[in-house]
């Protein structure tokens, strides 16, 4: 039986990208996905509606409810994830995707972008979270995953973009805090599992294109390789998996994974490290 089948995955930042891929490779197992995202109409530039990502979900074997969500907005967040509980009859996992990027220096910064990387990326997964968790504490098996990297306090990853650095590792702080707080609470729940996945290498999405040269696009790799680390993660024993900063390549490599050449978007050219990894 397939691990995820039925299991209900609210995804932040669902309409395109790793979100939508996650998306996909859930529903393929047969879950009940929760499209949330920005863009419910048809963008200029970018690709993906909530609705189009939802019927994309049904299509590849999944259920799916598509739920207009910015999650800038603390009531908004609270709406969403009690339609999606009710919709459904609970939630048991809750991806952190959503996150929002300005690679700039301290002095080209303004606050407008200072506050958007900080609403979209740490206070949005703190509220997204605390949100779920009195739905995931019913759970058999649930889980937070949050799409932020590995906790290094070596100032060369902050002096370039010191605003956007603070916001992502802000994310990893709430999973560290959260995996210890939420493991055994008294509350009568297994324990939630609560984790960071963060690519090795860039991914070819639109923050990549938009903030990036052609160089490292080619140098990417596809979306896919970080939903197959989300499904390896997300199918692993709760009680057992948390507290982890995973790395997508090293999950797979230990889940038996040897060819990574699909995965890139340019199969022959060298892959660059993606920021915060050595």
């Amino acid at each position: 039986m397939s691990a995820l089948r039925d299991k209900v995955i609210f995804i932040t930042g669902a309409t395109r990208g790793i979100g939508r891929e996650i998306a996909l490779r859930c529903a393929r197992d047969g879950a009940s996905v929760v499209v949330a995202g920005k863009t419910a109409e048809p963008h200029s530039k970018l690709p993906g509606t909530i609705h189009s990502v939802a019927a994309e979900v049904e299509q590849a074997g999944g259920r799916a409810i598509a739920i207009r969500l910015d999650v800038r907005d603390e009531e908004a967040i609270r709406v969403a994830v009690e339609q999606a509980a009710q919709h459904y009859g609970g939630i048991d996992v809750l991806v952190n995707n959503a996150s929002a990027i300005s690679l700039t220096p301290t002095l080209d910064t303004p606050a407008k972008k200072l506050d958007l990387m900080w609403q979209v990326n740490m206070r949005a997964t703190f509220l997204a979270s605390q949100a779920c968790i009195p739905f995931l504490r019913k759970s058999a098996n649930p889980h937070i995953l949050t799409l932020s990297p590995p906790l290094n306090l070596d100032a060369k990853w902050f002096a370039p973009h010191l605003a956007y650095s603070i916001s992502k590792y802000g994310m990893s702080l709430c999973a560290l805090g959260m995996a210890r707080e939420f493991a055994s609470d008294g509350s009568g729940s297994k324990g939630i599992g609560v984790n960071c996945l963060w690519p090795r290498a860039p991914i070819a999405t639109a923050a990549v294109e938009f903030n990036f040269p052609d160089t490292v696009l080619r140098a990417s790799r596809k979306p896919a390789i970080v939903a197959d680390a989300a499904y390896f993660i997300l199918t692993r024993d709760s009680r057992a998996c948390s507290g982890n900063f995973f790395v997508d390549e090293d999950v797979l490599r230990e889940a038996g994974v040897v060819d990574f050449e699909p995965y890139a978007v340019a199969p022959g050219t060298p892959l660059f490290n993606d920021l915060f990894l050595e």
